[in-house]
Formats: C-alpha cells, structure tokens, sequence
C-alpha cells in the first residue's frame, strides 16, 4: 500500500466567507414628504393682576370673599340758603352729623383684559379660562378670584354670554335676571351687556370639574 503523502497539499486551506443576502432584512424606503405636525392652536387671552392696595372700589352685589368691606365716615355740609360770600353776617356753614358708608375695596385677583380665540364654538376659549382658574386657584393671595369687564369689541359681538356661561356673574342682580331670560327663551340675538362680572366660588370648582356650565 503506497501512502503517497508526497502528494498531498499541505498548505494551510483558508476559506473567505462572501456576503450573502440575508432573508430577514428589508430595504427601508426612503421618507419622503415628511412634516412636522401642527402645534395645537390656542385662545390668546391677557390677564393682569389686581391688588387689594390699588383700592379699587365695587359697586353693586358681589360676593364677601372677592372684598375688603371697611366703613367710613363722610362729613356732608348742611344747606343754608344765605352766601358767606354776599352777606358778611352769614352764619357759617354748619356740618351735618357724619354718615357712615360701607365701601367695597376688591381683593388681590385677577383680571381678564382681553380674550380672543381663533375659532368659535371649539372649546378653545374655554380651556383658556379653565387654565386661569386653576392657576387663581393655586394663587395663595388671589384664592380663585377672578373679574372681568363685559364690553363689546364691536357692535354685534359681547362676551357677556360667554362668561356667563361658563359661570360669571354680574354684579349688577338686574343684568343677570336679563341673562337668565336671554338663556331660557333661547334668544338668537343677545343686546351686547356691559359691566364688572366675576366668577363665584361655587362656580369656579363647577367649571374645574365639568367645563361648560350649559
């Protein structure tokens, strides 16, 4: 038996492993028309803050809570028919008793100067006021205190009936009996009200909760 090793390659045998395609792997396609996606539109709205040492004073009803009520004495000088000025023997002018009066002086709160949403009916408005309330809430010194002044920024349009919707009152009792006549005949056209509203505590946990009051 002839071992013929002589014969045989005894170089070392080296193998290079080539690519193959592999079955799992995809191709990703190239993204095209890609866009960043639209920031979420929001109401602008402009609040400043009230405080109590700017002695604003309310007129009509409000709430205890929104108010300082300090009483002050008023000196009112009584008639006299006779002028100090054309009769050097006038007797002087003499002071009535003093009056007391209660005045109202607003609280620390804030205050809605303008409000404008960039479309109607969409809640945009809403969730503006609902984020005030919660930071009023929040506030230690406002304590969910917040005013507004109804005006009309032109003639067809009034945010009276927005405010009140959502929970603000006036302080004046005979608009709000108007407004609650306008709510419950369902007028189409509202007359543009004017005049101081704030939101009631009892309303302002009502709008946290559940948003729209109607």
């Amino acid at each position: 038996m002839i071992n013929n090793i002589a014969s045989m390659d005894l170089r070392p045998q080296m193998t290079v492993s080539k690519a193959t395609p592999s079955f799992s792997s995809m191709s990703m396609p190239a993204i095209l028309g890609f866009k960043t996606p639209q920031l979420k539109e929001k109401a602008t709205i402009r609040v400043k803050k009230i405080k109590r040492g700017d002695n604003i004073i309310i007129p009509g009803e409000i709430d205890d809570d929104y108010v300082d009520i300090v009483e002050e004495l008023i000196q009112v000088p009584r008639k006299n028919n006779d002028s100090c000025g054309e009769n050097f023997f006038a007797s002087p002018k003499i002071l009535a008793p003093p009056i007391k009066r209660e005045l109202k002086y607003l609280k620390n709160c804030y205050i809605i100067d303008y409000i404008q949403s960039p479309k109607q009916r969409c809640g945009m408005g809403t969730n503006a006021i609902k984020a005030l309330a919660e930071k009023a809430m929040f506030d230690k010194k406002a304590d969910g205190r917040i005013v507004t002044f109804s005006a009309p920024m032109v003639r067809e349009s009034s945010p009276a009936l927005f405010f009140y919707k959502l929970g603000f009152r006036f302080t004046s009792p005979e608009a709000n009996e108007y407004m609650e006549k306008c709510i419950r005949d369902n007028m189409p056209d509202i007359p543009p009200q004017t005049g101081m509203m704030y939101l009631p505590r009892t309303r302002l946990h009502k709008l946290l909760r559940y948003g729209e009051l109607f």
